[in-house]
């Protein structure tokens, strides 16, 4: 099997649940679904955008530790609750990825958490 390092946030929920915020595998780096929790103080902001932008700083900090970019990702899939909650976070999805412009599906369903508006999860490549 390839050589795998885990990479942590910090959120008591990769204890509890038993997972990590990203796995690197050989060259491909997993990020699982991230919300806008603020993982240092485990809150999350009631408003919709202040969560999609705390959730795409949270990407951006497993990526970095696994030795990449939002440049480096193919793939995205946006999970939300409301549809309508989508397009208002169209311009800071764009901004993360549109460089990249990554293979991307969006689902609607129900998320853990009731207070999250929001959850993205990424694949990258080194």
């Amino acid at each position: 099997m390839t050589q795998r390092r885990l990479i942590s946030s910090g959120s008591t929920f990769e204890e509890q649940i038993g997972y990590s915020r990203a796995v690197v595998a050989g060259d491909h780096v997993h990020v699982s679904g991230t919300t806008g929790f603020d993982y240092t103080t485990m809150t999350i902001s009631e408003d919709l955008l202040t969560q999609a932008a705390q959730c795409l700083r949270n990407i951006e900090q497993a990526l970095a530790e696994a030795g990449c970019t939002f440049a480096n990702v193919v793939r995205v899939r946006y999970l939300l609750p409301d549809r309508a909650d989508f397009e208002p976070c169209w311009p800071l999805l764009r901004k993360a990825f549109g460089a990249a412009r990554p293979a991307a599906t969006l689902a609607i369903c129900g998320l853990l958490d009731a207070r999250a508006r929001i959850e993205i999860e990424v694949d990258a490549r080194l």
